[in-house]
């Protein structure tokens, strides 16, 4: 922290340099200011919370009380309730928040989630491949013949009707 700080306060650091060092400045201010000891909370101490009077979310293995936030909340307080007493992570991303949103999340901290908790990420689930069905079980290639010959054939009896036609008239 001594060596962060030196480096802010030192006035020949560039104003670019002193932006580079911010998030590490406010990762190692929010250490500070909230404690050496950060509670870690379970899915059962943050399920308690999950009305409008006292409404806590867990997002990104966090936990945040967003009942202050309820009213102000732009999709309003229903989307946020319906996400309590499990990790909303999915939930939030789905969304797309905007970075300013993600940056009020720091005022709502209040610990962290028990990772013991968190279930790990899986993959989305693909379905296995299925046959193309074929109803009369006819195979592909004899289709394919039929598609080409069939045309021909007709193009075949119309030279040969307009053949007869003609000579019927000469």
């Amino acid at each position: 922290m001594s060596s962060l700080s030196l480096e802010v306060r030192n006035q020949n650091k560039s104003y670019d340099q002193f932006l580079f060092k911010v998030p590490q400045l406010k990762a190692a201010l929010s250490s500070v200011t909230m404690g050496a000891e950060k509670k870690v909370y379970t899915l059962e101490e943050v399920s308690k919370h999950s009305d409008r009077k006292d409404c806590w979310l867990v997002i990104d293995g966090k936990v945040y009380d967003v009942t202050k936030f309820l009213e102000d909340h732009p999709g309003g307080d229903e989307v946020l309730l319906s996400s309590t007493g499990k990790d909303a992570t999915d939930d939030f991303d789905d969304v797309g928040h905007s970075t300013s949103a993600r940056a009020m999340m720091d005022e709502y901290y209040v610990g962290d989630f028990d990772k013991a908790f968190i279930p790990a990420k899986t993959a989305k689930y693909t379905p296995p491949k299925q046959p193309h069905y074929n109803p009369d079980k006819t195979s592909d290639f004899i289709i394919r013949l039929l598609q080409f010959l069939v045309p021909l054939l007709i193009l075949g009896l119309a030279f040969v009707v307009r053949a007869y036609t003609k000579s019927l008239t000469t």
